[in-house]
C-alpha cells in the first residue's frame, strides 16, 4: 500500500514544500552559474528510472566542457570548477531533482539514477534496483556514498528495494539531513567523482 500509494504522496508533499521553501536558493545559484559557466545552468541527461526507462535527469552544472585538442572531454578533476566543488559538498547541486520528484520520474528515496550505459553491464540481482523510482537520496548514499564500491552500492540499493517502507524511508531523510551537516564521501578516493562502472563478477549482499 506504502508502494504504490503513501510513497507518491510523501513524494509530492515534501518535494513541494522543498521547492516553495528553497526557490530562492535555487535561483540565486542559478544566477551565479550563468555568470561563472557563461549561461549553462543546468545539466540534462538520460538516465535510467523505474523498470530502466529513461527520463530527463536534471542537476545543477558543476563542470565546464573545457575539451583537449581532439574535441575529447577533459577529466573530471579538471573540469569542476570551485562553485562546483561548493555545491557538491553542499548537495545544492541535486536541488533541481525536486522537479522530477514533483514529474514522477523520481522518489525523494531511491536507488540513485545512474547511466543508461550500465544498464547491460548489471547482474540479475543488481538490476532489481530498477524495481523502484530512483531517488535524489538513498541507503547506498547514507551508509558512504562514493567511499562505497560499486558492489557495495548495489547491494544497499536491492536491500532498499526488499524493505521499502515509510519507516525506512524517514530513516532515511533523517540520516540524510544529518549527513548534509557533516557531509562525506562526496568523491571517490583517488577521484573527482566516481570511477566507472565497468561490471562485477560477484555481487555482495548486505
Amino acid at each position: 500500500m506504502y508502494l504504490a500509494f503513501g510513497k507518491r504522496f510523501l513524494d509530492l508533499l515534501l518535494a513541494g514544500t522543498a521547492l516553495l521553501v528553497l526557490w530562492p536558493v535555487m535561483a540565486l545559484v542559478a544566477v551565479a552559474l550563468w555568470v561563472g559557466l557563461g549561461g549553462k545552468v543546468l545539466f540534462r541527461q538520460q538516465r535510467p528510472g523505474l523498470h530502466g526507462k529513461p527520463f530527463a535527469f536534471y542537476k545543477f552544472r558543476t563542470m565546464t566542457e573545457a575539451r583537449d585538442l581532439h574535441g575529447t572531454l577533459l577529466p573530471d578533476a579538471q573540469r569542476l570548477t570551485p562553485l562546483g566543488k561548493f555545491l557538491r559538498k553542499t548537495s545544492l547541486d541535486e536541488l533541481p531533482q525536486l522537479l522530477n520528484v514533483l514529474k514522477g520520474d523520481m522518489s525523494l528515496v531511491g536507488p540513485r539514477p545512474l547511466l543508461m550505459e550500465y544498464l547491460p553491464l548489471y547482474s540479475p540481482e543488481q538490476a532489481r534496483r530498477h524495481l523502484v523510482r530512483p531517488g535524489i537520496t538513498g541507503w547506498a548514499q547514507v551508509n558512504g556514498r562514493n567511499l562505497l564500491r560499486w558492489e557495495e552500492k548495489f547491494a544497499y540499493d536491492v536491500w532498499y528495494v526488499d524493505h521499502v517502507s515509510f519507516r525506512v524511508d524517514l530513516r532515511i531523510l533523517g540520516r540524510t539531513i544529518r549527513h548534509l551537516l557533516n557531509p562525506r564521501g562526496i568523491s571517490a578516493p583517488g577521484t573527482a567523482t566516481m570511477e566507472r562502472f565497468t561490471g562485477s563478477a560477484n555481487q555482495s549482499s548486505l
